[in-house]
């Protein structure tokens, strides 16, 4: 077998292979992050309780009504997104002309309740998602036995990723979102319902989440902390990455994914750390992130 640097090249692979899947839902879930900040200016702690209500989604559309792993990658991000449009309109729209820290407090709180509701049903135990029928088995690509659903998920993920960028960074509505973030009342002179942008664009950011949820739900058990373990280290990724960048937290994303990766090969002490260990020293150096401009 041959190595590289001393190490196996197919447990060096197989390695990378766990780090791209871990930077996949980096990347989508800190682009979900990155859009509500971005357009909203709101730093969205209830993510992570999204992703996580996402993967439960999926899991309760099977258990109890017998739909299955294709049409729930569809309902459940509908779910959520519904129900953050309901966020938005009942709670987050009042907190807009307060102070950023209010909204980051009111989504750290529904992100708590969201948890203590779960936790509450199903444990912490967690519960079982199979791989779906077309995707089960693995491929032998030569180097190393590459798992048919983690390739999947790597695919997905890159083509909603780069979807979502085209269309706020290429597109005529996403000109329409970003010129609404920057001066709302003239965008509204022009006819544009603002408050309607608005509502669409947190409903999109939560089914961004739930729909990496979704993906997750064969990979790991689904258990009601499993967005609680993953916040932190995404919101050190868009950091990172740059608040607000749309392209920065998706190659932010799936850069430390690899890094983490490579991390635990070499220094598997330090993979848990090494992120952070970025993120101070990209702060250090330019804090408003790689991607991100300088206010």
């Amino acid at each position: 077998m041959s190595e590289l640097f001393g190490i196996p090249l197919q447990a060096l692979m197989g390695q990378l292979l766990l780090g791209l899947v871990n930077g996949s839902f980096y990347a989508l879930l800190s682009l979900g992050l990155a859009v509500i900040f971005g357009l909203l200016g709101i730093v969205n702690f209830a993510h992570g309780a999204l992703y996580m209500m996402g993967a439960f989604g999926a899991w309760i559309l099977l258990e109890r009504f017998g739909i299955g792993y294709w049409a729930a990658l569809f309902l459940s991000p509908l779910i959520i997104g519904a129900l953050g449009i309901a966020i938005e309109r009942l709670l987050l729209k009042r907190l807009y002309k307060l102070d950023p820290v209010y909204g980051l407090l009111l989504t750290f709180g529904l992100a708590l309740i969201a948890e203590g509701i779960f936790r509450d049903q199903y444990g912490v135990s967690g519960q079982s998602y199979n791989v779906p029928e077309a995707l089960q088995g693995a491929t032998d690509i030569g180097f190393m036995i590459l798992p048919n659903y983690r390739a999947w998920v790597v695919v997905a993920s890159l083509v909603v990723c780069f979807a979502t960028w085209f269309v706020i960074e290429k597109t005529r509505l996403g000109s329409t979102l970003r010129a609404a973030t920057e001066n709302a009342a003239l965008v509204q002179a022009f006819g544009v319902n603002v408050p309607v942008l608005v509502m669409f664009t947190y409903g999109a950011g939560a089914a961004l989440a739930a729909l990496a949820g979704v993906l997750a739900a064969p990979v790991i058990q689904v258990n009601p902390l499993m967005g609680s373990n993953l916040i932190i280290v995404v919101f050190a990724v868009v950091v990172i990455g740059g608040m607000g960048s749309i392209l920065g937290s998706i190659v932010t994303g799936l850069l430390l994914g690899l890094v983490e990766g490579l991390t635990r090969v070499f220094y598997p002490e330090a993979s848990n750390v090494v992120v952070f260990v970025i993120m101070i020293v990209v702060l250090i150096l330019r804090p408003a992130g790689l991607f991100g401009k300088a206010a």
